[in-house]
């Protein structure tokens, strides 16, 4: 059995994602946080002290820890917008957005037409097994970045 593939209840695969496609999502979506945050031009006042009135200059914000801290926060945020596109193959399975094929699903409901699947309607839009893991597997990493080593 592949590495990253279990049988589902009806003998459907579920194929999780594997520890290559885990680590191109976090950098990714690490990627996109760090340019969307690095545009201030914020400094953290660092003079305060609590046993001395010594302090030390001011840290710019984009080089602080506590930018690394936020950013990380925030991944598994990030991928909330992530779908399963079973129609696409590899890590571009998981992409943001609706998938063609629930896509059309939709569009044939809204125009009428009773589409029958053995999955209800009301959890055409939950989030997938894969996806799930995938925020899973990123947060469990991104707690061993924020340790250190």
């Amino acid at each position: 059995m592949n590495q990253g593939a279990q049988k589902g209840d009806n003998d459907e695969w579920v194929h999780l994602p594997n520890k290559c496609e885990v680590c191109k999502f976090l950098s990714i979506e690490m990627k996109s946080a760090f340019e969307e945050t690095g545009k201030t031009k914020e400094v953290i006042d660092t003079k305060y002290r609590f046993l001395d009135s010594k302090g030390t200059s001011p840290i710019k914000y984009v080089k602080s820890d506590i930018r690394f801290i936020e950013v990380l926060e925030t991944v598994c945020q990030r991928l909330t917008e992530y779908s399963l596109h079973k129609e696409r193959e590899g890590s571009n399975r998981f992409a943001k957005g609706m998938s063609e094929t629930f896509s059309t699903l939709h569009n044939l409901v809204h125009k009428g037409v009773k589409v029958v699947m053995d999955i209800p309607y009301e959890l055409w839009n939950e989030t997938s097994a894969e996806v799930a893991d995938l925020k899973k597997q990123v947060k469990e990493h991104s707690g061993s970045l924020e340790k250190g080593p």
